[in-house]
């Protein structure tokens, strides 16, 4: 599983919430930690759904 952060994120917070091991906020936007994201491919999913601007997109390999 693929996962970025568009340039339409607004640093909301949600998706760290969700989250925490793979998103984190900095500078005002979401960067993403691809390392945990195998493990937390749910958690991820949830996230980019309560994106309340769709900046995160998943893609499978």
């Amino acid at each position: 599983m693929l996962v970025s952060v568009l340039d339409k994120c607004v640093g909301c917070g949600a998706c760290a919430i969700i989250n925490p091991e793979v998103f984190d906020i900095r500078d005002l936007k979401a960067i993403v930690n691809t390392d945990k994201i195998e493990q937390t491919e749910d958690l991820c999913i949830d996230a980019a759904i309560n994106c309340p601007v769709n900046a995160i997109e998943i893609n499978d390999y």
